[in-house]
């Protein structure tokens, strides 16, 4: 087994992952990832104890127990780049042993819950709802980079997205984890999640630049295949369902809606909503 070169899988002097700053004995088999690393604080704040504390960059780590079970919550930061950086160290922690630089024969499977804010693209999609993402379409290029195996109908509203849109790169569309939705999400609206590369341009808003596509927040609102319609947009789902599938993770998104862009309307207590489903995933984890 060839070794992986120190220019591939960086690490610190301690012997950590580079971004992350978190060595194997660290990881937890079920682990909570936020955008926000604020949001961190809001999570940790219900642990029973808190064991570890790591802050680099962006990337806020606090590892502790909840009823128990042992938990890891992680900050990833905005953007499906900075979920590429979190997932494949996290995988790392899990799948290579750092010291011999060598991928393990016996590969372990993380559970990975994302909780997150996101606007709905649907009027009839209720501020202060908590949504989980069934299937998440890329209209970001990150996949461009990796060979992402997708289904025949994940291949079809990839290209129907592609030319109902004309975008100049082709999107993709990920299903979720199947089992964490049973388990977390039974009861929360079940939707299917556009993330985009940007908060401004790529979701259809102006301030004072002119976006490409005009229509874009209409051709989303209207976009259906069968009974397949887009119901919200964020930025980062799409990243995490297609590298959860290229490393053999179990990834879900669940989404604080504190946004209904077809009304213009913005929740009057984000935080409230957010906390709520913060609450209801540490209940059912």
């Amino acid at each position: 087994m060839s070794k992986i070169p120190e220019s591939e899988l960086i690490l610190n002097k301690d012997g950590s992952v580079y971004h992350l700053n978190l060595k194997p004995e660290h990881l937890t088999d079920t682990i909570i990832t936020v955008g926000d690393p604020g949001r961190v604080y809001n999570v940790s704040s219900h642990f029973d104890k808190i064991e570890f504390e790591m802050n680099k960059r962006e990337f806020i780590t606090h590892i502790g127990t909840y009823k128990g079970k042992k938990l890891m919550v992680v900050s990833t930061g905005m953007g499906t780049d900075n979920i590429e950086i979190v997932l494949t160290e996290l995988d790392a922690l899990a799948n290579i042993d750092l010291k011999k630089r060598e991928i393990n024969g016996q590969k372990r499977s993380l559970e990975i819950i994302r909780i997150g804010t996101s606007g709905s693209l649907q009027e009839d999609l209720q501020l202060g709802s908590h949504l989980v993402s069934d299937y998440a379409i890329g209209l970001d290029t990150l996949m461009s980079f990796y060979k992402l195996p997708l289904t025949e109908f994940e291949s079809t509203i990839s290209n129907e997205i592609h030319d109902k849109i004309k975008l100049p790169f082709e999107p993709y569309c990920v299903k979720g984890s199947e089992d964490l939705k049973r388990r977390l999400a039974f009861d929360m609206v079940e939707g299917n999640t556009v993330t985009c590369p940007g908060f401004y341009a790529p979701q259809g808003r102006m301030l004072r630049v002119e976006p490409r596509f005009k229509d874009l927040l209409k051709d989303l609102n209207y976009f259906h295949y069968d009974n397949f319609w887009l119901t919200n947009f964020e930025m980062e789902t799409a990243g995490y369902y297609a590298l959860g599938r290229l490393l053999g993770h179990e990834v879900i998104s669940l989404n604080a809606i504190i946004a209904n862009r077809i009304k213009n309307k913005f929740s009057n207590d984000p935080q409230k909503v957010i906390d709520s489903l913060i609450q209801k995933v540490l209940d059912r984890i």
